[in-house]
C-alpha cells in the first residue's frame, strides 16, 4: 500500500508499505529519516518519539497506514529553515546532556513539545514531560539543565523550533543534531 504523509512540512510518499509496518520503520527505512531510534519496540523508552498531527507518539507503536494523510514532525524537523540546530538541540549540546545520543531524539521532541505548551516550566513539569523517555547514560541532571537552558533561551527570543529541513543543512554530526 502507499502511505502519504507530510513530514517536517514536506509531502512524502512511502510505497509498498505492508499493513503492519510501523511509522518508525517507514520514517527510518523508507523515507531516510534516521533521527527517531528503534530501541524497545514497545513504546517504553521514548527514543522513537515524533509528533503526529500535533501529538507526541511512540512511532514504533503507530501503524504507518493509520498515519495516512497525517502531519509528522521528527527531530530532523526541529530546526527552522536555514538553522543548523533548534534552540532545544543547541541547549542539549551546550549543557552536555548528550552522551551516547540514542535517547536524545525522543528527549528533544518531548522538550520541544513541553516548551511549546509551557514556555516557563517548573522542574515538576519538566520531569513529567520527560517521564516517557529513558536514558541509560546520564543521571538526568544534565538533561534537566538542558531543558531549563532551552526555556531560558526561548524566553529571551530564540524560536522554539519550526518545520525545518529533513537533514542538517550545515552538515553537523548526527550526535549534535540529536540523531
Amino acid at each position: 500500500m502507499r502511505v502519504n504523509l507530510t513530514v517536517n512540512g514536506r509531502p512524502r510518499t512511502a510505497d509498498d508499505v505492508w499493513p503492519g509496518e510501523s511509522l518508525l520503520y517507514v520514517l527510518r527505512e523508507r523515507l531516510g529519516l534516521p533521527g527517531a531510534k528503534n530501541a524497545c519496540e514497545q513504546g517504553e523508552c521514548g527514543s522513537c518519539t515524533v509528533r503526529l498531527d500535533g501529538d507526541l507518539v511512540c512511532a514504533c507503536l503507530v501503524a504507518a497506514a493509520s498515519a495516512e494523510g497525517g502531519e509528522v514532525r521528527t527531530v530532523e524537523g526541529l530546526a527552522a529553515d536555514g538553522a543548523r540546530l533548534a534552540p532545544v538541540q543547541q541547549a542539549f549540546v551546550d549543557a552536555g546532556a548528550v552522551q551516547c545520543g540514542f535517547c536524545t531524539p525522543g528527549l528533544l521532541m518531548a522538550t520541544d513539545d513541553l516548551l511549546t505548551r509551557l514556555p516557563r516550566p517548573a522542574d515538576a513539569d519538566i520531569r513529567e514531560a520527560l517521564s516517557g523517555n529513558l536514558c541509560r547514560c546520564t543521571g538526568y541532571e544534565k538533561i534537566l539543565d538542558a531543558v531549563r537552558l532551552a526555556a531560558e533561551r526561548i524566553a529571551e527570543g530564540a524560536p522554539s523550533g519550526g518545520t525545518g529541513p529533513e537533514a542538517d543543512p550545515a552538515g553537523g554530526t548526527d550526535r549534535e543534531a540529536g540523531r
